[in-house]
């Protein structure tokens, strides 16, 4: 077995890895499968520091694990449908979010896509997130907007409502107009 002090800067991302106590190792994985790759840079340069490793090998080993459990990472979406941009557009609407949605619209230049939004709690409040098109070597945009809008739905804990995800339909039900028979139901007016 390499001991620590045989160890160089240079040497291999395995004997970095090998090194690290087994919860350093569960940690960083656990990161790594939710893709929070600074939380686990952040993990293996504190464990390395004391053994002489630095920030360079905490990103290699990082990387090395990223490639070794790869596709169990459950990657976060890039710019504007990541979890953190949608979130920092919703927080900064006026009011408080009931519920997220996606439906379809389309014009002739851009056929179809999906607009997501944010359903205020005010009575007919709405606030524009993203608008998702389609990209040739992307996701669907019914797809991605599901994704999204779900991720967003849940870290906010609010419904997510998509009535069409599957097929391209403007006509589809909005999330106010499925929810007003329930809104607008009194139990002291039942009979």
């Amino acid at each position: 077995m390499t001991r620590v002090s045989e160890v160089s800067a240079g040497g291999p991302v395995s004997v970095w890895w090998a090194c690290l106590e087994e919860q350093t190792r569960w940690q960083v994985d656990a990161d790594v499968l939710r893709d929070r790759r600074l939380p686990a840079v952040r993990s293996v340069r504190e464990a390395l520091r004391r053994l002489g490793g630095g920030l360079h090998e905490a990103e290699l080993v990082v990387h090395a694990r990223y490639e070794a459990l790869g596709d169990q990472v459950q990657r976060t979406l890039p710019g504007p449908l990541g979890l953190p941009s949608l979130a920092a557009r919703a927080a900064a609407l006026p009011g408080c979010v009931a519920a997220v949605e996606a439906f379809w619209d389309g014009d002739s230049v851009h056929d179809w896509f999906v607009v997501l939004v944010a359903v205020l709690d005010a009575r007919e409040g709405e606030g524009h997130l993203v608008t998702v098109y389609y990209h040739r070597d992307g996701a669907p945009p019914g797809v991605a907007a599901v994704e999204a809008g779900r991720a967003l739905a849940g870290h906010l804990g609010v419904p997510f409502h998509f009535a069409s995800p599957d097929v391209p339909d403007d006509k589809a039900p909005r999330w106010r107009t499925v929810q007003r028979p329930v809104e607008g139901h009194h139990p002291r007016e039942e009979g």
